[in-house]
């Protein structure tokens, strides 16, 4: 809609109520020709500012309540108030049909805004309430303009607390401490703004992170077709659980927005709200536009905040980590449901709001291959592609792979930090020096994370049990082969960062403290698009013992978590160990990969002294051949080996030396407790 025919439609929707309020002046006009016609002080200027006799003798002699006079006020409020006037444009009909009012409900809102469209009911509605400083309708006033009046049971209901008018903050009853007729009635400027056609948020929606969801941002998929279906057959309240942050969201606005419903979002987990406070607002607001809530994540304990935005007559689908649990409302008819993990098309997706077309040709990396390991809702790839787009300007080159995956790995939940220590691999497989077989089992490995989704989730290889989409390996070997290496390269291959584990951090002395500590560490990775590394994985996942003591039962019970726990885990991680023979058997079975670092053989002792002093300044003949053969040294051993050499040759103030080399070789056979061959070669 343009920008002309939006004034255009709000200058419809302000006539509708204008013309409503020039009926109203009609009315009020009679009541007051009325009033003066038997009132002795309709010309004194004071009036209203004191009782004077006659007003008192007069008030003394009525025989009862007071009506608007001649005209049938049945007649009046059902027809010249009702659905006889109902047009396209006019909201107070809509706004009627939405908040079940009667008809008697609509003379009252009516009644209560005409001061805040038209201030020419200030002094007459300070006559008419014989009290010049009293501007606005009273309870009492607004029933006499509809032809009813206070002392008439079923109109005071109008005025209740669970009446429509009040609950749902369409009219203000001020003055608490007046009796009920006496009592003044403010509408919102929301409703009224509402009525005269402004469809802006209400200022304390916004404050607080509510925005209306543009339709073309909605996502698209089977879950949000099945769930369309469902909202198009009338008002329902949803919970969604979600896995992961950001799957729920995307589905349920693009379910909403099929089903032909404007879409408000909003967020309870924004610091500094109030749900309290909002959820009146939003179902207020919801009402007037027709339009349905996705509310999430909701808190623990979200049975206040559900109650408060399940109405009967709106849509509401609220999400979040916990699982539906029917006493959290038991008023309310609440459907729970999982929220979808359907594959989705990630490379499209990103191509699409990176506007690469359908097919991305020329970019330098394939884009398939790059993002293939996130698992991104599409409104978080939208989010991502901006930022890879802004990176790249800023840089002032292409968009690149780093780019990309730098974007898309800040799109997920970094609460990982908390318990793990994160390690932003600097490495590739050029750095590794590992024979054929475990090289290509690490690439197996990352093809695994790559394709976990079309494998496990549409080809349903690993389904029922409650089995989840992870991708779990064990690296085993001496210490210094490459195992920590290897998980680093293989984070730095998906583009995803390394999460090393501490496990001095989860073992606790305490019954069921460990468990915890783990179960934390793998929903936050569960969540995380990451690697997770347990180092010296056969603290927590060695074998389980025949139970002799009380020790050796709690012990076990920590295995059979780990057990259950891995069955289910969705993300990716690599165990190492030392001693093979110490993993449980029954954790080889739920492993994906095991990969075996031999013990480097000479001619990979070459190459690792080749790379580790690949970037140092070196002599020309260092006799590295002749270090490797007579030095049997592990990756580790020799990286260590190198740096000694390296603080050697600086210290010195020149290159790396033949004897730099030796001397950190030998320095590190004694650090092992071995005999040095050949003759010792000291510091210098």
């Amino acid at each position: 809609m343009s920008a002309a025919e939006a004034h255009g439609t709000a200058e419809a929707h302000g006539t509708a109520v204008l013309r409503r309020l020039g009926l109203l002046r009609e009315r009020v006009a009679a009541l007051v020709a009325h009033r003066s016609a038997d009132d002795p002080t309709a010309d004194d200027p004071l009036r209203g500012l004191y009782v004077s006799p006659e007003t008192a003798q007069r008030l003394a002699a009525e025989p009862g309540p007071r009506t608007a006079g001649p005209a049938d006020p049945a007649e009046e409020v059902t027809g010249g108030w009702g659905a006889g006037t109902a047009d396209g444009t006019d909201r107070l009909v809509r706004l009627a049909e939405r908040f079940g009012l009667s008809p008697l409900d609509a003379h009252i809102l009516l009644a209560a805004l005409a001061p805040d469209a038209d201030r020419g009911f200030e002094p007459l509605y300070g006559y008419l309430n014989d009290d010049v400083g009293r501007r606005r309708a009273t309870v009492a006033l607004a029933l006499d303009l509809a032809g009813t009046g206070p002392y008439d049971a079923a109109a005071r209901a109008r005025f209740h607390p669970a009446a429509p008018l009040i609950s749902g903050g369409l009219l203000d009853v001020e003055d608490e401490d007046r009796p009920l007729p006496g009592r003044a009635l403010r509408v919102p400027e929301r409703v009224v703004a509402h009525l005269l056609g402004d469809d802006a948020l209400d200022g304390g929606l916004g404050a607080a992170g509510v925005r209306l969801v543009p339709p073309e941002a909605a996502d698209a998929g089977p879950f949000a077709a099945r769930l369309a279906a469902l909202a198009q057959a009338g008002p329902l309240a949803v919970h969604l659980r979600e896995r992961r942050p950001g799957t729920a969201a995307g589905p349920a606005a693009g379910a909403l927005a099929a089903a032909g419903l404007p879409v408000l979002r909003y967020d309870p987990s924004r610091a500094g709200q109030e749900p309290a406070r909002i959820a009146p607002l939003l179902v207020r607001e919801a009402r007037l536009r027709g339009a349905a809530l996705v509310v999430g994540p909701v808190p623990e304990r979200p049975g206040p905040l559900i109650e408060a935005l399940a109405v009967p007559d709106a849509t509401v689908v609220c999400f979040g980590s916990e699982p539906y649990d029917p006493g959290w409302a038991p008023d309310v008819t609440l459907v729970g449901m999982d929220a979808p993990q359907d594959a989705v098309d990630l490379a499209g997706v990103w191509s699409a709001e990176l506007g690469l077309g359908e097919e991305p040709a020329g970019m330098g990396f394939e884009l398939a291959e790059t993002v293939a390991a996130y698992r991104l809702s599409a409104a978080q790839i939208r989010r991502a592609a901006r930022t890879a787009t802004a990176l790249a300007a800023f840089d002032g080159g292409p968009l690149t792979a780093a780019h990309v995956q730098h974007s898309a790995r800040q799109q997920s939940a970094p609460l990982l930090d908390r318990h793990a220590r994160r390690v932003r691999p600097a490495v590739g497989f050029g750095d590794l020096v590992l024979p054929e077989e475990p090289l290509g089992m690490l690439r197996e490995l990352t093809q695994r994370a790559r394709h976990r989704e079309q494998v496990l989730g549409q080809w349903r290889l690993r389904t029922g049990g409650g089995r989840g989409r992870g991708v779990v390996a064990l690296f085993a070997g001496e210490s210094g082969t490459g195992k920590t290496l290897s998980a680093e390269v293989v984070a730095g291959e998906l583009g995803l960062d390394l999460y090393v584990v501490d496990l001095s951090a989860i073992v606790d002395k305490y019954v069921g403290e460990t468990e915890k500590n783990l179960e934390r560490i793998f929903v936050e990775a569960d969540r995380t698009d990451a690697v997770l590394l347990f180092d010296e994985a056969d603290a927590v996942f060695g074998k389980r013992s025949e139970v002799k003591s009380s020790h050796d039962r709690y012990a076990n019970l920590e295995s059979a978590y780990l057990l259950q726990r891995l069955e289910s885990f969705d993300g990716v991680a690599v165990l190492t160990t030392n001693l093979r023979a110490n993993i449980d058997d029954a954790f080889t079975r739920r492993l994906d990969l095991v990969v075996d670092f031999p013990f480097p053989d000479e001619t990979q002792r070459v190459a690792l002294w080749e790379g580790c002093l690949a970037s140092t300044p070196c002599e020309p003949d260092l006799g590295l051949d002749v270090c490797a053969k007579e030095f049997e040294l592990s990756g580790g051993g020799i990286r260590s080996a190198a740096v000694t050499a390296g603080y050697r040759a600086a210290a010195r103030g020149g290159p790396v030396s033949a004897a730099d080399v030796r001397a950190g070789a030998e320095r590190e056979y004694r650090k092992m407790g071995r005999l040095v061959p050949g003759p010792a070669l000291m510091w210098t």
